[in-house]
């Protein structure tokens, strides 16, 4: 069976850190790009980071850009979201994708992704 499965989520106050990770089984990541995404409560999900197969292509949306980091490790089938100075409004559902190519177009759009995992909350309050 073919499955993405997000953990790392979690409560954290405004400017903590928390690392999400995004794990395969049933397929090898390394031949694809991946999408993460997030829905905050009340919007429409939004791409928040993009990770070429190589990992030699990232790409992030300006409102995470120098506080998020997107890695990954093909070896453990996993790619991660690192998360840095947290705030309020990095609150949501946070989930991974995979694109259909090996790199994704920036800004991403979510019909060029074909698996999902179920998501993980994240939220940022004190």
């Amino acid at each position: 069976q073919l499955q993405l499965v997000e953990s790392g989520g979690g409560l954290v106050q405004p400017g903590g850190s928390l690392r999400l990770s995004c794990a395969a089984s049933g397929f090898t990541l390394q031949y694809y790009a991946i999408g993460w995404f997030r829905q905050a409560p009340g919007k429409e999900r939004e791409g928040v980071s993009c990770i070429s197969s190589s990992g030699s292509s990232r790409n992030y949306a300006d409102s995470v850009k120098g506080r998020f980091i997107v890695s990954r490790d093909n070896a453990k089938n996993t790619v991660y979201l690192q998360m840095n100075s947290l705030k309020p409004e990095d609150t949501g559902i946070y989930y991974c994708a995979t694109h259909w190519g090996v790199v994704a177009a920036w800004p991403l759009r979510e019909a060029d992704f074909g698996s999902w995992g179920q998501g993980t909350h994240v939220t940022v309050s004190s």
